[in-house]
């Protein structure tokens, strides 16, 4: 499809965590620091996926309404205890565990990323369209230098992706249409969820988003608006 296709497009929304950013590593980065801090011998990479294993059944407690709206810091927290205790860490002071749980506030994005985002933007509206909280996202694009024109997504709808009401109301937040809108993503599952409500689609592979061992999320699955390897083929696509 010709860069001329999406003429139309007024906005980018973008998925964070994998898509943007690369939560993995930095979570193994900043457990590894607090292992040898506090002599803690533990696997950090299964750490790590065990961490995030948790983060989709933590939301959907949210969803269902078995618990009341919280934001994804909380979440993490919750889930980031759950671990402590089931890996058997002990001895650490609040401030160490809450720092731990702040590293989704630290994540370095992929090395296509800030030159990706800073082309589009020459053009387009970019805001984010994430489950996470706006303090988490405004800390992470301040540290990481993401050049974001809003901060929105779940906190901002109160629904947590695939939500409709995540979609619906960003694009109404940005004053468009969702058809004037392209969701950006390297998970099929939140662009079919787009897709379903009239967001244009990217689709950006991101093979290592779990690590070496990745199995999902390697190719599309439907048929998106545009197939990027990155952020950079994504502005060629774009004619940006």
């Amino acid at each position: 499809m010709s860069a001329s296709s999406f003429d139309g497009v007024g906005a980018l929304t973008f998925d964070v965590f994998g898509t943007v950013v690369d939560w993995r590593s930095a979570i193994i980065r900043d457990g590894e620091e607090l292992g040898r801090a506090k002599d803690i011998d533990l696997d950090w990479p299964a750490f790590a996926d065990d961490w995030r294993a948790l983060y989709q059944p933590a939301m959907e407690r949210v969803r269902t309404g078995e618990i009341d709206w919280c934001m994804l810091d909380d979440l993490h927290r919750m889930n980031l205890d759950e671990l402590l205790l089931r890996h058997g860490i002990g001895g650490l002071t609040e401030d160490e565990t809450d720092r731990f749980n702040r590293v989704w506030h630290r994540l370095d994005p992929w090395p296509d990323v800030v030159v990706g985002l800073t082309r589009l933007k020459a053009k387009l509206i970019l805001a984010t369209l994430s489950n996470g909280n706006t303090a988490l996202l405004v800390n992470m694009a301040k540290r990481a230098g993401l050049p974001w024109d809003a901060v929105l997504g779940a906190e901002t709808a109160g629904a947590y992706k695939p939500q409709p009401r995540a979609y619906l109301r960003t694009a109404e937040m940005l004053g468009l249409a969702p058809e004037r809108c392209m969701m950006v993503a390297a998970h099929n599952g939140d662009l079919a969820a787009a897709a379903a409500l009239g967001f244009k689609t990217a689709f950006v592979r991101r093979p290592n988003e779990y690590g070496p061992e990745q199995t999902s999320d390697l190719e599309p699955e439907g048929v998106w608006d545009i197939v990027a390897e990155d952020f950079l083929e994504l502005a060629d696509k774009l004619g940006r």
